[in-house]
């Protein structure tokens, strides 16, 4: 199973971008795939990475063995592994991130405390991967508006 945002659903089609849940998954498994890397796997390469599930250690050791593996095969190296921080970032904080509040309210959102406690961890980490960056991802208007974070009065 994989989590399929609406902002999202134009790469789910193509698959030609990495989806968030592959991002998250990622993360997880502690891997790098870069997007050339990406477009370079074959679709059924790509589709079962998506589905692969990682809610277990012996699962994420699996999916790691899959991508290391295909990466092999197609590259002659294996991909680029995560530092512990990287990986932690997969389990998104329990207060919003300063960066991704000014990005939510500069794109015309609150997103406030209350509003990212009821939001699910696919949800934050969605958020996190797209608003804590100096320059956010253009979707993340899309995105906070899916996810039901409102407006900013103040807009």
């Amino acid at each position: 199973m994989i989590r399929k945002f609406k902002f999202e659903d134009e790469m789910h089609e193509s698959l030609q971008c990495v989806p968030m849940a592959v991002r998250r998954k990622l993360d997880r498994v502690g891997l790098k795939i870069g997007l050339e890397q990406w477009k370079s796997l074959d679709r059924g390469e790509r589709l079962a990475i998506c589905y692969f599930p990682v809610d277990s250690s012996e699962e994420c050791d699996g999916l790691g063995v899959f991508i290391r593996e295909a990466m092999k095969r197609r590259f002659g190296v294996e991909p680029k592994s995560l530092s512990d921080a990287q990986r932690a970032s997969a389990e998104p904080p329990a207060s919003p991130p300063g960066r991704v509040v000014a990005n939510a309210r500069a794109a015309g959102f609150d997103l406030s405390d209350a509003v990212w406690s009821r939001l699910d961890s696919d949800e934050r980490f969605a958020l996190m991967k797209m608003g804590d960056a100096d320059t956010p991802s253009h979707n993340l208007g899309a995105a906070l508006k899916e996810f039901g974070v409102p407006r900013d009065r103040a807009s």
